[in-house]
């Protein structure tokens, strides 16, 4: 049994955290749980983790259930760990992780600030599918924006028990996931053209395997990514070290992650990612991607506000145009019954007439005069917005 003075209170009362050496019983008024044997890392080179996010969501839904249990209502709940260190610090991050709403992990609460991460919407089922290697190996880091991936080969098929993906393998995810560019970062083993000729945008940033990419590559990796409205799909060798590093660098600028944050969210989506140097080379160019990604976002709101402006002057032209109707003596103001429609035609084009106008009539030429007013101001609005 734990003494107090062993536990690490995460929720009063209700949730702790202990460091034991042998397995405790649970008690009238203690239950106790271990993860150690259920949660396990595997290793690429000598890392131990983050544990991935499957797991972390998996640990958060069965300590969520502890929590609601009625029968562990009146009970304390511990999570216990024993003195192995690697152990240890994988279990002292789930509980970690489960306690980001009271501002624990920052990297998990930035994360969730921005959307990134969302148990609501999270798919542990196809998370764990397409990780595994014979399926794809790949993972979303920023989903409907970054997928990492495993670099694929000339031709799909199984090398000494080892599955291997040709570029057509990935087709049918990516169209179904508007998955619009791809980035090679590695040496050209696939054509480049298989993927262009299937609609997909392919560009090469060619740098060592476990080094870290020049400032012209950097720009030239956020200017894409940048450019494209669809997700992009970035790879190396094994879609880690130099994929990773990357993608960080977006995450600093457009999300203004610190490099140990972005760090942290990559492994846990995508494990064994950034490695070495790479690690250092994000934390140096952290206050120059903040200051980029300020920049950016400052000229952003600039260039908003007068088109903002410009679109809803042009939304109280139109509103106004609408109120007026063509009788024989020119253009009248419409009746009062018009005003209520303001509002929805505030923000709308309006539209254009569905009929020719009628000849040979008074009322087909006065339809003909509206029909010719209404078609110059379309043209004249369309213009203006072209150039707003």
């Amino acid at each position: 049994m734990a003494d107090d003075n062993d536990l690490i209170e995460f929720v009063k009362d209700r949730l702790y955290f202990a460091t034991l050496r042998s397995k405790p019983k649970s008690t009238v008024n203690t239950h106790y749980f271990c993860t150690d044997d259920e949660f396990v890392y595997e290793n690429f080179y000598a890392d131990f983790g983050p544990l991935n996010l499957a797991m972390l969501y998996r640990y958060c839904c069965k300590l969520n259930k502890m929590m609601k249990c009625f029968s562990l209502t009146r009970k304390r709940i511990v999570h216990y760990t024993s003195f192995e260190q690697r152990r240890r610090a994988n279990a002292a991050f789930l509980i970690g992780a489960y306690a980001v709403s009271i501002n624990f992990l920052s990297f998990l609460h930035v994360a969730l600030q921005h959307g990134i991460l969302n148990f609501e919407t999270f798919n542990v089922t196809e998370y764990e599918h397409y990780e595994r290697v014979e399926n794809g190996d790949f993972n979303w880091i920023v989903p409907g924006k970054f997928l990492a991936f495993s670099g694929p080969h000339p031709k799909s098929k199984v090398d000494n028990g080892y599955p291997l993906h040709a570029p057509e393998a990935y087709f049918p995810y990516f169209r179904k996931h508007n998955v619009t560019t791809v980035i090679r970062l590695n040496k050209k083993i696939y054509e480049a053209k298989r993927f262009t000729d299937a609609g997909f945008d392919h560009y090469d940033l060619f740098f060592v395997d476990g080094s870290t990419p020049s400032d012209v590559i950097t720009r030239r990796f956020l200017h894409i990514c940048e450019s494209t409205s669809g997700a992009v799909a970035v790879h190396c060798k094994a879609g880690l070290g130099r994929t990773g590093t990357l993608i960080g660098c977006y995450l600093m600028k457009h999300y203004r992650f610190t490099a140990a944050e972005a760090i942290a969210w990559i492994r846990i989506c995508r494990p064994g990612s950034v490695i070495g140097p790479q690690q250092h080379f994000l934390e140096e160019k952290q206050a120059s991607l903040w200051a980029q990604g300020d920049a950016l976002r400052s000229k952003q709101q600039q260039t908003a506000r007068p088109y903002q402006e410009r679109s809803m002057a042009l939304s109280r032209l139109i509103s106004t145009m609408d109120g007026f109707s063509i009788g024989t003596g020119g253009l009248k103001p419409g009746g009062p019954e018009r005003s209520d429609e303001v509002s929805e035609r505030a923000v709308t084009m309006p539209p254009l007439p569905d009929a020719t106008p009628f000849r040979g009539s008074a009322s087909g030429l006065q339809n003909q005069r509206c029909w010719k007013i209404r078609m110059q101001l379309h043209h004249v609005i369309l213009m203006l917005m072209t150039h707003c």
